[in-house]
């Protein structure tokens, strides 16, 4: 049964479109120790966002803007192979716009890639899979279409913050 299942129209992949640039500053982690959540069990902990820098190169408008500090990373250290991160920060525009932003992510490596990266080590980004999904609201009129698509991007932990390329699914 090799049949092909009928379609009026064949479904190209969305292209990705490059949208931000983010370097996110972060505090020494809050240890919280074995805990359960909807992912399983792991070792929680929460990064404090301190600051960072945003750059925005969508083709409805540039801008740049800053992480405020106040926002967190919640982590979930699952095994000693992957991470499930749950971070939440409001980036504010030079226009004075500001931007909740609710991001979940994977990151995953090898357990000596990993461990290091738990210790606050440097470890070469591409050892480590990092990918993010990150959702916008605000009520800036400007930035609505930010609410209205759908976002992926890849990142890398350095041993004081995070660097994030996210990308429009077009």
């Amino acid at each position: 049964m090799n049949e092909r299942i009928p379609s009026f129209t064949e479904l190209p992949a969305p292209p990705l479109r490059p949208c931000l640039r983010l370097d996110v500053e972060v505090g020494a982690p809050i240890e919280i120790g074995p805990a359960a959540s909807s992912f399983g069990y792991g070792h929680r902990r929460v990064i404090p966002i301190t600051g960072g820098r945003v750059q925005c190169e969508h083709h409805s408008g540039a801008w740049q803007g800053r992480v405020l500090a106040g926002g967190a990373d919640f982590q979930l250290l699952v095994g000693d192979r992957a991470a499930r991160l749950e971070a939440r920060y409001v980036i504010e525009t030079e226009a004075g716009d500001r931007i909740y932003v609710e991001n979940l992510a994977l990151r995953s490596g090898s357990p000596d890639a990993i461990a290091r990266l738990a210790r606050g080590e440097a470890v070469d980004p591409s050892l480590v899979y990092f990918r993010c999904v990150p959702r916008f609201e605000t009520s800036a009129r400007s930035l609505a279409w930010m609410m209205e698509r759908l976002f992926v991007g890849t990142g890398a932990r350095r041993p004081e913050r995070v660097e994030l390329r996210v990308f429009e699914l077009g």
